[in-house]
C-alpha cells in the first residue's frame, strides 16, 4: 500500500499527533477532519485514558515528541480534560468519564472520521509457512 506523495504539513502533524498519543496507550483515539466545516483548525483529535495520571503522559509524550511547542495548553492542571492547540490541529486528551459527557464527536458528527489503532504494522511480520 502506498502513500499520496504529498501530504499536508496539518495531516503529518494530525497522524504524528495520533502515534505519540497511542504510544502512551490513549483510548478510541480518532481524527475528526473539519476543514471543509470551520475555520478553526483543519484536524480536532480526541483520545480519552482511565486516570489523570495517563491523561498528562498523554500530553506530555505529545509536547516532547513535536517539533514545535502547541500555541496554547488548557487543562493540564485538572487533567480532567487536556487541550494542546498547534492551531492547525488541535488536540483534546480527555478522561474517559468527561470524554463520554462531552461527547465531541456527536457535536461534529459531520466532519470525516479516522480512528487510529494500536497494532504493529502487519506488512513486516512474517508469516510461518
Amino acid at each position: 500500500m502506498t502513500k499520496p506523495a504529498l501530504q499536508s504539513a496539518s495531516t503529518k502533524l494530525a497522524d504524528t499527533i495520533a502515534r505519540l498519543a497511542l504510544s502512551k496507550k490513549s483510548e478510541r483515539t480518532i481524527e475528526l477532519d473539519v476543514r471543509e466545516l470551520t475555520s478553526l483548525t483543519d484536524y480536532f483529535l480526541i483520545c480519552s485514558a482511565d486516570t489523570d495520571i495517563q491523561v498528562r503522559a498523554i500530553s506530555e509524550a505529545v509536547r516532547r515528541g513535536t517539533e514545535h511547542k502547541p500555541y496554547r495548553t488548557e487543562g493540564a492542571q485538572q487533567a480532567n480534560w487536556i487541550i494542546l492547540d498547534y492551531l492547525d490541529v488541535v488536540l483534546h486528551i480527555f478522561k474517559t468519564d468527561q470524554r463520554n459527557y462531552y461527547n465531541l464527536e456527536r457535536l461534529w458528527a459531520d466532519a470525516p472520521l479516522k480512528e487510529y489503532k494500536d497494532e504493529p504494522d502487519k506488512s513486516f511480520i512474517e508469516s510461518a509457512d
